[in-house]
């Protein structure tokens, strides 16, 4: 009897302590999804937290605050991990906002330096945050004036805060906007002040820029804005000029030698028509669109159609553009955006993925074998960089500098040229004043460049995909003795490139001690003989 009464307790105990565990095991499971449950809205809150944060910097205004929120933004994205920045998502902000590579910022000149002497050339430019666009389409037209314009300092201006604001928190680099950059001529003590706007047409952009540059005309001696790329509106569709021509010119060349083309008739024969697509505007400057396509057809380009992202003129909207390359019976389709810079609107407008994309309405249309898209601007078209040269020469009444070319430099003498990078990391050394030693042999240029020490190992004459693949071809440099102004000397690197033309730009691939190549872009100019 006593036995079968212990067998009932310890049954009775076991009950208890399963009951027990079950309801422990019970608790835990509860906790573990509490748990998680708050892990997921602590991601989201820290997600919500970096877009509120870039919401106050996506903004047109400049405050006393915005270099710390640009700081502060960054900050806590760099904070977040690789799955919170996939929930960042606001009114203006998402994952892209910091997160897509769009090339080196590095590479990029904000041209904000003071010391600018009595003659400043404020070049003008809405602004991308598309690093490589900047450096090639903004910073090309601007390399062109200042090759033009020696003895003027060129200098740089978005009119864009909100495009501004994105480069400095993503990037740190600071870019001035109009009224700073005319608060540091008046400060440095500006004379002559020419301001030359990258923007296309008389729109409200430059009207806009008038005006404020207006407010400061008492504080120079003289102050000019000069003519944007297509120069005059026109009274009507029918009414071109000579800018409208080049323009047509130069980007449809460029665009058909891009695909593959030797002319524009091939291209025809192929059925292959190009579109070139511009922003649009309400304003009344918007005429000049359908005074390209009046240019176009004038040129006789019957395969070349002009269209908007805003769809103003009302016959340049996707829909409209579809129709009319229909109709022509064209069956390929090559876009490329008529814009300075292949910014946002070329890159996600144009050739993005999203339906809305002028790409994705071609192809789901139906009606064509092929859409190929080219993301180029304008910007480093060398005839439009021209016709910005001499705007600039009508605004200034100086007539640019002739670029010197291989004929009128000597054999076997010695000139002092300018050598420049798009790196600040990657230049002559300052002993030698930005430039380097050219000579002619054999009617072939050479430039021999001291750097800044011998952390550059190597150089290639071209990109640095070639240079890995082509040891034989590295660039050997050698020990130089450079003095710098208090009198101390250093041995660095120096190295004898070959320069193929004078003020074009050409690939120049390093090589660093980590064993890493990069790519850079750099150019020659404004040779002088050495004395």
């Amino acid at each position: 009897m006593k036995k079968r009464s212990l067998q009932i307790l310890a049954l009775f105990m076991s009950a208890a302590f399963v009951f027990a565990a079950c309801g422990k095991t019970a608790d835990v499971a509860e906790t573990t999804e509490e748990s998680a449950e708050t892990e997921v809205v602590d991601d989201q809150a820290a997600a919500d937290n970096v877009a509120a944060l870039i919401d106050a910097i996506y903004v047109q205004e400049r405050t006393d605050e915005t270099d710390a929120q640009c700081a502060a933004a960054k900050e806590a994205w760099d904070a977040l991990t690789d799955a919170q920045k996939e929930l960042v998502e606001g009114e203006y902000a998402d994952p892209d906002y910091f997160g897509r590579d769009t090339g080196d910022a590095s590479k990029d000149d904000p041209l904000n330096q003071d010391d600018i002497g009595e003659n400043e050339i404020l070049v003008v430019s809405f602004g991308t945050s598309f690093n490589d666009s900047r450096v090639a389409d903004i910073g090309g037209v601007e390399k062109a004036i200042a090759a033009a314009y020696p003895d003027w300092s060129v200098r740089r201006a978005f009119t864009a805060q909100i495009i501004i604001n994105h480069i400095q928190a993503r990037d740190n680099e600071k870019i001035d906007n109009v009224e700073q950059a005319l608060e540091r001529a008046v400060a440095n003590g500006v004379k002559n002040l020419v301001v030359q706007p990258t923007h296309l047409m008389h729109g409200a952009e430059y009207d806009e820029l008038t005006a404020a540059v207006e407010e400061y005309a008492d504080k120079f001696e003289s102050v000019k804005i000069a003519e944007p790329l297509l120069g005059e509106v026109g009274a009507d569709a029918t009414e071109v000029n000579a800018d409208k021509e080049t323009v047509a010119k130069a980007i449809t060349a460029e665009a058909v030698a891009t695909a593959g083309f030797d002319s524009l008739d091939a291209a025809d024969e192929d059925s292959t028509a190009f579109v070139f697509m511009g922003h649009g505007t309400s304003h009344t400057a918007k005429v000049t669109y359908s005074q390209m396509q009046t240019q176009m057809d004038k040129l006789g380009y019957e395969n070349v159609f002009i269209g908007t992202v805003e769809g103003e003129p009302e016959e340049t909207s996707c829909e409209n553009i579809i129709a009319a390359v229909k109709e022509a019976g064209y069956t390929k389709v090559v876009l490329r955006p008529l814009m300075v810079v292949a910014g946002d609107h070329a890159n996600n407008d144009m050739a993005g993925d999203d339906e809305d994309s002028w790409k994705s309405m071609f192809e789901a249309d139906g009606s064509f074998e092929s859409i190929d898209c080219q993301i180029a601007g304008l910007g480093e078209i060398a005839d439009v960089q021209a016709i910005y040269v001499q705007h600039t020469s009508d605004a200034t009444g100086v007539e640019p500098t002739e670029a010197a070319s291989t004929d009128e430099l000597k054999e076997g003498e010695t000139y002092l040229a300018d050598f420049t990078t798009d790196s600040s990391m990657f230049h002559v050394n300052e002993a030698e004043n930005g430039k380097g030693e050219l000579t002619v042999k054999n009617g072939k240029m050479s430039i021999h460049v001291s750097l800044v020490s011998k952390k550059i190992v190597n150089l290639y004459l071209g990109t640095a995909a070639d240079a890995e693949k082509d040891e034989a071809n590295w660039l050997q440099p050698t020990e130089d003795e450079v003095t710098y102004s208090d009198g101390t000397t250093e041995t660095v690197y120096g190295f004898d490139v070959p320069v193929e033309a004078l003020d074009k730009e050409f690939d120049l691939a390093l090589l660093g001690e980590s064993g890493s190549w990069y790519d850079h872009k750099v150019s020659v100019s404004n040779p002088e003989l050495a004395e």
